[in-house]
């Protein structure tokens, strides 16, 4: 099987694209520089900023591609210099400081910031742990995913429900319920709840269940804005790429599809998966990581092609990555393995990562991982009863497992807070994809664990 596969065939099958009815360029989206200005309607009242805005605009419009960079790095100068004054809350910055946070930026956007963490994580407050609870949901938590501001998470389970929680005062904030299908008005959902995601914006929720149905929802007011239709099968994972309203899921039915919310529009297909693609993961750039069955790939969009990587002798069921270069999979041989995007074999692989089964001696497999983004911290799940967190050293070629958090169920998803003061875990009493094995005196609840740090 070649490690990179090119052009319009993918292993041997035609790759499609699709493009809206109602838009030839629904694909493509120009994301517009994040201090631009908008000049005023002719019917509005003009003040004197919108003048000069106006003015700078037409003026804009004649400029070489050299200026309008410049002019665009002065203005992100200036809203990193307004950051920086808001954080350090004092009138004058130190260029250093500036420029530190530059070469920050650049680094975390090129894949190559590598931040070291993991030696300051010293243990768990578990008195300040807090648990999410909800009576309406009585089955497995499948899965969850964070508020950008880390202010919100939302939690689906097999009962066809979404619950919104405050992380502040963990206090159930909303939830959309679980009903019957019905020809008229979309209140909720209709099966068990697989997959979910929310933009960085927080503008849009989509949650994926076995309908194979796309639902978007307002995050805010728990209004319906969209079903997205396409996959023939169970939604078994969504990701946004960062900053933008760009969607790529992927399903039982072998499939990663990507989609325009701007446009609520579908933009195409991604085929090469020989089994059901069970766990994907984006940031940045055009690129996407998926895994399912025994593939794990790596899809250029942009450039049409992907690459195959070889390591895991089971199911592959998760897979995130730790920065733009680096990612982490876990399996249910038992096996986490730790990759780069240049090589196609693993950097390291962690046997029997989480032990073995008492009664078969079968390896615990590894039912949920997570990295504390840019950092060399990450975090695994299984049944065994414990989360481990694992410190990368040697260029990520060597691991230690620096802390075990105590927990009691199948881990079916866990996620750092943006400044890793906190895990969030989600334990429940089956695996979120099936019902073959229970853990009968677990409860079916989301963890909020804080971290006793250096």
């Amino acid at each position: 099987m070649p490690f990179l596969a090119k052009g319009k065939r993918m292993n041997g099958i035609k790759r499609s694209k699709f493009l809206s009815k109602n838009d030839n360029n629904s694909n493509v989206t120009k994301k517009r520089p994040k201090n631009e200005e908008v000049t005023s309607s002719e019917d509005e009242e003009v003040t004197k900023d919108d003048e000069n805005d106006a003015i700078s605009s037409s003026e804009d419009e004649n400029e070489t591609a050299q200026e309008k960079k410049l002019r665009l790095a002065k203005l992100y100068l200036q809203e990193i210099e307004k950051e920086e004054k808001a954080r350090l809350e004092q009138e004058e910055i130190e260029p250093d400081v500036i420029s530190k946070r530059l070469r920050q930026d650049y680094l975390k956007e090129s894949g190559k910031l590598r931040l070291s963490v993991a030696d300051k994580y010293k243990g768990v407050d578990y008195s300040g742990v807090k648990i999410l609870r909800c009576r309406q949901q009585r089955n497995s938590l499948t899965c969850f995913c964070l508020s950008s501001d880390d202010k919100y998470v939302f939690v689906g389970s097999k009962d066809g429900i979404v619950v919104k929680y405050s992380l502040r005062d963990g206090a159930k904030v909303g939830l959309i319920p679980f009903t019957r299908r019905n020809e008229g008005e979309v209140v909720g959902h209709s099966s068990e709840i697989l997959s979910l995601a929310i933009s960085t914006d927080s503008k849009f929720l989509t949650v994926g269940d076995k309908s194979g149905n796309i639902q978007i929802w307002d995050p805010a007011t728990f209004k319906h804005v969209k079903t997205l239709m396409g996959h023939k099968s169970w939604v078994t994972g969504l990701a946004f790429k960062k900053e933008t309203h760009t969607l790529y899921s992927c399903s039982k039915d072998k499939t990663v599809k990507v989609w325009n919310l701007d446009e609520m529009s579908y933009v195409e297909s991604l085929f090469g998966h020989q089994d059901m693609v069970a766990s994907i993961d984006t940031l940045y750039r055009d690129r996407v990581v998926t895994s399912g069955g025994h593939d794990l790939r790596v899809w250029k969009i942009t450039e049409e092609t992907q690459l195959i990587y070889n390591g895991h002798t089971g199911n592959i069921d998760n897979v995130r990555l730790i920065n733009e270069e680096n990612f982490i999979t876990g399996g249910d041989d038992g096996q986490i393995c730790v990759w780069s995007i240049l090589r196609k074999k693993p950097l390291q692989c962690i046997e029997r990562a989480h032990g073995e089964n008492e009664g078969n001696h079968q390896a615990n497999w590894i039912t949920a991982v997570c990295g504390l983004m840019n950092t060399d911290l990450f975090a695994s799940g299984s049944k065994d009863g414990f989360v481990r967190m694992w410190k990368l050293d040697n260029g990520f070629k060597s691991n230690k497992e620096i802390l075990k958090v105590k927990v009691e169920g199948f881990v079916n998803s866990i996620a750092f807070t943006s400044d890793g003061q906190y895990l969030l875990v989600a334990v429940s009493r089956e695996y979120r994809f099936g019902r073959w094995d229970c853990v009968k005196d677990a409860k079916n609840c989301v963890l909020v664990i804080p971290f006793l740090l250096e």
